[in-house]
């Protein structure tokens, strides 16, 4: 039983490799870059806005605690999969669906026909009266 590579194959697999040596090449420069950066830093603290955090948080779910461990410094690897459980549980809290607490909101057609009376002479007459009555009592 002969298990000879076939020449597409063997190009096949050459290409993979090329392909996952630069991009292997790339991961370095770009943790090259992270430490110049870093070092650039210092130890001041860096603030990342709600977006920032929600990009870090999906892109180091997937790569997982183990390979964050060896890839993240801006922030640790517990951080990055804090901000993901916060993510998915601000996702699924159903907030859209509860509710709403209190009286509800008076039409803005009745609003505006209240407005509009209280600005008529008569209708500013009737409501300064019920006013001094309520005052009165």
């Amino acid at each position: 039983m002969k298990t000879f590579l076939k020449p597409w194959q063997l190009l096949l697999l050459i290409l993979a490799s090329w392909m996952n040596h630069r991009q292997q090449d790339v991961i370095e420069y770009l943790r090259a870059e992270n430490r110049v950066l870093r070092e650039k830093l210092g130890k001041k603290r860096i603030l990342l806005n709600d977006d920032q955090r929600r990009r870090l948080a999906v892109k180091g779910k997937i790569l997982g605690r183990k390979m964050l461990e060896q890839v993240a410094t801006i922030v640790t690897p517990d951080t990055i999969l804090r901000w993901h459980r916060e993510l998915i549980a601000a996702k699924w809290d159903y907030s859209e669906r509860r509710m709403k607490i209190g009286r509800p909101a008076i039409p803005a057609e009745i609003t505006e026909l209240l407005l509009s009376m209280a600005r008529t002479r008569v209708g500013t007459s009737i409501v300064y009266k019920a006013h001094w009555q309520t005052l009165a009592i």
